[in-house]
Parts: C-alpha cells; structure tokens; sequence
C-alpha cells in the first residue's frame, strides 16, 4: 500500500453563517476551501433554511481533514444533512481528522442529521463534533458509524475511530461523550460495549425534559432483532442510543425518534430532506 504523501492529502474547509432575514432564515455567508461545498439552500418549509453538504471525492483517506464550520444566527434555523454516506478509506498511518464546529446563537434552532460514516477496515478516524448553544436555543442532531462493511462481508478488525461529541452553554458543559473503538478488540463483542453489532449511533435533544423522555419510552421499542436502542435524560439533554447490524434500521429508528420529538422541541412536523428519496 502507498503511503500518503503531504501532497496526496486533503485538506476540505466549509464556513457557513445563517442570519434571518424577511421571514426567513437565509445564508449570510459562506467560504470553502478544497472539496467541500454545499448546493443552493432549499426551503421546504419556507422559513427553514434545508442544506446538503457535498463532499466531491467521495471518501476520505488517512492524512485527509475536514474542518466544518457553522453559525445559526439569533432566530434562525438551519437543517444540515448530506446526500449519502461518507466513507472512510483504509489508511497506511495516517489519521483522517474530522472537526465539525457549530454556534447556535439566541433562540436559533440547528437540526444536524447527517447521513451516516462508513469505516473500511484499517482506517483510523478522529471525529470531533463540538456545539455551542446559546440558551433559548434548539438542538436535534444524529450521528451514526458503521464499522466495517458487513454487505461486502467485511469486518473492522483493524483500525480506530477515535469519536468525540460536546455540547456547550456559557462555556460550561452540558454533555461530553467520547469514545475509542480498536478494531479487534474486546469492545466490538462484550455486552458492555458493542455486542456484536457493527453501526452505532446517537440523537441528541436539548433542551428536554421528562415529559420527552417519557415519549419515547411509552412509543418506541426499545430493541429487536435489528438494534437494540435506549434514551436517557442528563441534565436537559435528551440521549437516545442505538445499535444495529447496519445503518439502514438506525436510520429508520432515529427518523421516528425526530419524528416524535419536533413537533414537540420546535412545534413543526417532520419534512423529510429531499435528497434522501434520491
């Protein structure tokens, strides 16, 4: 294998501000560099500004970073999502760095449902995802990872994703959550860490409070065959895990969880991004 060369990497930076402008949330400003850019902003719900970030090469590889930057500005609201899995491509060495920044200012709503990262076998993943939300503010936000690629029956018995999620207000922190997966190792089988299953995933509410807790234990099923999930409640921050043998079931479960919590965060019913029926 090719070691990655200084010159072969990518480096892939996106900087969008939303502002709310005439009734609407629109984009005040943005700046890319490298393969990393977004189509035109969508309004399916005519206020709410929908937005699906592209990235051209399709994959990432060891030495490559992505740096995500986002700002929703007071009273605005964004809905972020891409239009197919990322992948991540075995690596040599070298580490692929994700970094995803987001600021959601005074009483501005960012809902953050990408769709899911598909770890190759010996690939080694930095994932670090930080929100700084102002009070008054609103989070839905997903994340899912799939290890291996079990269609193609392939396992993810070397590598590491390094995984990390904040949530912070008035620089203290709400919820810290991280995680380090050795491709191999105990974690992938023990019933304390993945029980043999391949794609897991969270969905983060805030604020919440019981009365959302107590809605998705009465209505969804906690685990079948396909996934086991669970929610739990941590100082206004609502926290619903998930496992599954693939990400297409996590997908379908979180969608429900979205679909019952939304309505009750943000008084809106679900509109499904277009870009998913494609």
């Amino acid at each position: 294998m090719n070691a990655v060369t200084p010159a072969s990497r990518w480096h892939a930076r996106l900087d969008i501000d939303f502002a709310w402008r005439l009734d609407k949330t629109i984009i005040q400003h943005r700046k890319h560099q490298g393969p990393l850019v977004i189509q035109k902003p969508f309004y399916p719900e005519v206020e709410t500004c929908h937005v699906y970030l592209i990235h051209p090469p399709g994959g990432v590889v060891g030495g490559d970073r992505i740096d995500l930057n986002v700002s929703v500005g007071a009273k605005a609201h964004a809905l972020l999502t891409t239009p197919a899995a990322n992948k991540f491509y075995r690596s040599a060495g070298a580490h692929a760095d994700v970094r995803q920044m987001f600021v959601v200012n005074e009483g501005a709503i960012l809902e953050w449902l990408p769709q899911e990262n598909i770890l190759f076998n010996d690939s080694l993943v930095n994932l670090h995802t930080r929100i700084n939300i102002a009070r008054n503010a609103k989070l839905l936000s997903w994340e899912i990872q799939c290890l291996g690629r079990p269609a193609s029956h392939e396992s993810f018995s070397h590598g590491r994703l390094r995984q990390r999620f904040e949530l912070w207000q008035d620089n203290k922190p709400l919820f810290i959550d991280r995680s380090t997966i050795e491709g191999g190792s105990e974690i992938e089988q023990a019933q304390w860490g993945l029980a043999g299953y391949s794609a897991l995933g969270s969905f983060i509410l805030f604020p919440a409070s019981q009365a959302e807790l107590e809605l998705i234990r009465q209505t969804m099923t906690m685990s079948n065959e396909d996934f086991r999930f669970s929610v739990s409640l941590i100082g206004g921050v609502l926290v619903c895990r998930c496992l599954a043998h693939q990400a297409e079931p996590m997908r379908e479960v979180f969608i429900d969880v979205w679909a019952r919590l939304r309505p009750e965060l943000i008084n809106k019913q679900v509109t499904i991004p277009r870009i998913w029926n494609t």
